[in-house]
């Protein structure tokens, strides 16, 4: 059989490519692998930058000094609101990919990061009210949407072998963002150098993504909204237990990557530039690391990854609890990178599982082939910009129970401890769900599909 080719056609709009199988081996070796690597690396310099402009304000309130007027509770309000809008975005960003293209909207939501990069420039500047900051951090909270759209379009590129380090690599790469932006804030600091210093580097940096987006990405015809998709996902238990799962992991980084800083300047006596040293290296580590957890669930099974990868969160959670009552900084530092550096790992192992589960559905369901191929990335892709919404407002939870921990008892101790026992809970949904073998009997499957169906979880 002769393998479709990609035939990339001009047609109103932009690049098309009209015939896409990537599950057929011989057309990736011949054409797809090099057409998918090609998009996932602008797909990943464009959401790069959205991170960046998103977790934009953990680094503004550094600069937020007495000057500002601003309580430690204000700030926390100021930088939770960034994390909610670019929880919520995600959800149409994930079927504007669909409805304009994958090469089309990247262009379109890397101009966007224009308006809060720019609101940000004109208002950073003491006397200016704090609905001003509030309004201006939400407008942030556009660059969170960019995962959500560049995930579910890197997910149509690559064959389902190829998906758990492809999806890691264009996470980890978006989320590599955090520290970025971080470091150059810390840089800025130390140069003793405004936040607009810091705004105006960033400003033509998102003017290139977006000319590089639209000079060599291509959008797939075949990748289309599907509104009997979403809402089959949205009624699959499986969209919802994945959603919790990820709160545990990416809506911890996200949460952590936002609060670390002003975490140790308001518990630990930090000053901006101290605060700044250390801020970067969690956020760093744990998208670096994110890729490796999506090649170890290709090898070992993203179960398994993400159940052991709670049992380490949560030891590294109940460390934190201690150095925190001990008011020990080298110890609540190190175990705080620890943490960080797992929920990377889990962020890698936990999306690796949605399309494996969704395939292991259609294999229950009788399909082989293409049909089962695309059966779930029908159903993968249209999860995912759900599960990644839900995931991100975990980062919402965690900025608000730290605002509410320190307001009650002053440290974030009341707020690691609500996080230990949430991580006991997602250790135990994934075994009950996901790795616990059902007995063969009818008692615990209904029917011999469902069965199958349930071992096969084990290896997603």
């Amino acid at each position: 059989m002769t393998a479709p080719s990609s035939s990339i056609a001009t047609r109103k709009g932009g690049r098309w490519i009209e015939q896409w199988d990537p599950e057929d081996e011989t057309f990736w070796k011949e054409t797809g692998e090099k057409v998918a690597h090609r998009n996932l690396f602008f797909s990943v310099l464009s959401e790069h930058i959205g991170f960046s402009i998103w977790t934009l304000w953990s680094v503004m309130v550094l600069f937020m000094g007495p000057e500002y007027g601003l309580t430690p509770a204000d700030k926390f309000f100021i930088i939770s609101m960034a994390t909610l809008v670019g929880a919520i975005v995600r959800v149409p960003y994930t079927f504007a990919v669909a409805r304009f293209g994958g090469r089309n909207w990247t262009i379109i939501a890397a101009s966007m990061l224009l308006v809060p990069t720019i609101a940000a420039f004109v208002v950073m500047e003491p006397g200016t009210s704090f609905g001003t900051f509030l309004v201006c951090a939400m407008l942030a909270g556009v660059g969170g949407g960019n995962f959500a759209s560049s995930m579910t379009n890197i997910n149509s590129f690559f064959p389902l072998r190829k998906k758990g380090w492809a999806l890691g690599l264009n996470a980890g790469g978006g989320n590599i963002g955090v520290p970025v932006v971080q470091l150059i804030g810390l840089a800025v600091i130390g140069a003793n150098g405004g936040p607009r210093l810091l705004l105006g580097i960033y400003i033509p940096l998102i003017v290139v993504a977006a000319v590089l987006g639209a000079l060599y990405m291509d959008n797939i015809t075949s990748v289309k909204n599907d509104t009997g998709a979403a809402r089959e996902a949205v009624k699959d238990p499986h969209t919802w237990i994945m959603s919790f799962l990820y709160i545990g992991t990416f809506g911890s980084f996200i949460g952590y990557s936002f609060a670390f800083g002003l975490v140790l300047q308001t518990q630990f006596g930090r000053t901006p530039l101290e605060s700044a040293y250390v801020t970067f290296i969690g956020p760093l580590l744990g998208s670096l690391i994110r890729p490796v957890g999506g090649w170890l669930a290709d090898k070992y099974g993203g179960a398994r990854i993400t159940l052991w990868n709670f049992v380490g969160m949560g030891a590294a959670t109940a460390v934190i609890v201690v150095a925190s009552m001990e008011k020990s900084l080298a110890l609540f530092t190190t175990a705080f990178i620890v943490l960080f550096v797992l929920s990377g790992l889990g962020n890698g192992s936990t999306y690796k599982m949605i399309p494996g589960i969704f395939q292991a559905k259609a294999a229950a369901k009788g399909l082989t082939g293409e049909v089962a191929a695309s059966y779930g990335r029908r159903l993968s892709g249209a999860s995912m910009g759900l599960i990644g919404a839900v995931g991100a407002v975990g980062g919402l939870g965690i900025n608000l129970a730290f605002r509410q921990s320190f307001l009650s008892v002053g440290s974030g101790t009341g707020a690691f401890v609500a996080f230990l026992a949430f991580y006991g809970a997602c250790f135990a949904v994934t075994w009950a769900v996901y790795l616990r073998r059902p007995a063969a009997s009818a008692s615990t499957a209904t029917t011999a599909t469902e069965t199958k169906t349930q071992l096969s979880y084990a290896e997603v």
